[in-house]
């Protein structure tokens, strides 16, 4: 099997994955559900946001959210077009793998960015239906990112001999996130983990 086949398999898995997670969160959960996977430190958290990964918002309400979607999708292109470099030279598979990881990120996100505010209702104290009658919460590119993972590893009250932030209750690790910015901060972690040498060989 081609590599560029064992690529395109490899996305599709982890694309199905993702919005598999997130609809079954949709369809079955509100916004502010919660349910412990492992003990108080691995939790089903369901929130939504309008922004980038982790819960980061770009200002500007809809315009912000439309600019958002744009750069989002041009970057998706620009990384397939990368992607398709990397094959024809001959890359490291670990190195297109990493790519493959952060394009397929991207993708995930953007689905639900372009897609979700027309096919669902919303998920304010009630549980989203799956294309409701008379139409979605929103309209294309302006829907809500579906994010579910949160890890509170640590929660209490800081030392007060700490500057500024003494006493002060603290969680880490606070943001919710989703599969999806997984794939991205893990293709980027094994690339500058494993895959510097290369970068600098093609310098």
């Amino acid at each position: 099997m081609s590599t560029r086949k064992k690529l395109i398999i490899f996305i599709i898995a982890l694309l199905v994955i993702d919005q598999v997670v997130k609809i079954w969160i949709k369809t079955h959960m509100m916004i502010g559900d919660e349910f412990s996977v492992f003990g108080n430190w691995f939790k089903i958290h369901f929130i939504e946001n309008n922004g980038m990964a982790f819960g980061m918002e770009l200002g500007g309400g809809k315009w912000g959210k439309t600019v958002l979607s744009v750069f989002r999708l041009v970057a998706v292109v620009g990384i397939a077009w990368y992607l398709g470099r990397l094959i024809k030279e001959k890359a490291p598979m670990g190195v297109i793998l990493s790519f493959g990881l952060i394009f397929c990120g991207a993708v995930g996100n953007i689905i639900d960015s372009a897609f979700y505010g027309m096919i669902f209702s919303d998920s304010y104290s009630q549980v989203a239906t799956l294309f409701p009658h008379g139409g979605g919460y929103s309209s294309f590119l302006h829907g809500k990112v579906v994010d579910m993972l949160y890890f509170p590893l640590y929660e209490g009250f800081l030392p007060q001999w700490i500057p500024i932030w003494g006493g002060d209750f603290f969680v880490f690790f606070r943001p919710v996130f989703n599969l999806a910015d997984s794939y991205i901060t893990i293709g980027v972690f094994i690339l500058l983990l494993f895959h510097r040498k290369f970068f600098a060989s093609k310098k």
